[in-house]
């Protein structure tokens, strides 16, 4: 039974072997959140922007940008995030390169899919994500503290991903006033503050996003719910 981690991944495959990218979201795409496919370093770049992967697979020789040049460019955002490089090379400088942008992982081809997915299974656990779907096409990313809507990023303040933060781990309890003002403030704030804070909040996102209980404070909107 493949690791249930798996399915809370979003992995961004960066392949411009057409054949090879469908041949491996058909072998292994099913295990994930999300697989989603690059057609070059450049296109990979734009959509681990957008998409904010927890993970990347990328072949080396590409057009446009190599898997390398890319990796290079991605790890200015994001120092963490696990690269595993796709390569019909095996020459020890495209090794040393590889370790220098902290590739974790390095398939020579042609390779088994199934190896490839024992190996993410076996690193899934460590990366700890948790995906939250949330009503009106809304996920939070509980690890990485980012909200999308319908895949694409949700900029929001420090305080706005505090409070869904709270409102996410708190799920079907309710989250009351004070409790929300002690987090976002360090002063006293009164109430009239707190709901123009959500009032704009809404306004950013959506109005069935943020449940208001009368008397009692407020809950995130589920898509189970």
């Amino acid at each position: 039974m493949r690791n249930k981690a798996l399915k809370e991944l979003k992995v961004l495959l960066v392949e411009d072997e057409e054949n090879l990218a469908k041949l491996l979201k058909n072998a292994i795409g099913d295990s994930f959140y999300r697989f989603t496919i690059a057609k070059d370093g450049n296109d990979g770049f734009d959509k681990f922007q957008e998409l904010s992967p927890d993970i990347i697979i990328t072949d080396i020789m590409m057009p446009s940008s190599t898997g390398l040049e890319m990796a290079k460019r991605i790890r200015t955002e994001d120092s963490d995030i696990p690269i595993i490089i796709l390569s019909a090379f095996s020459e020890t400088d495209k090794f040393l390169d590889a370790i220098d942008v902290g590739v974790i992982k390095y398939f020579i081809k042609p390779f088994d899919p199934d190896e490839l997915l024992d190996y993410i299974s076996s690193v899934a656990p460590k990366l700890g994500t948790k995906v939250v779907e949330l009503c009106d096409g809304f996920t939070f990313n509980k690890t990485k503290g980012s909200l999308y809507k319908n895949n694409r990023f949700v900029s929001l303040s420090k305080n706005e991903l505090k409070f869904f933060s709270l409102l996410v781990e708190s799920k079907d309890n309710t989250v009351d006033d004070s409790t929300i003002k002690i987090l976002l403030w360090a002063e006293e704030v009164n109430d009239e503050r707190l709901r123009a804070f959500i009032k704009r909040l809404r306004a950013k996102t959506s109005k069935e996003l943020i449940k208001n209980l009368k008397g009692l404070g407020y809950q995130a909107c589920f898509s189970d719910n």
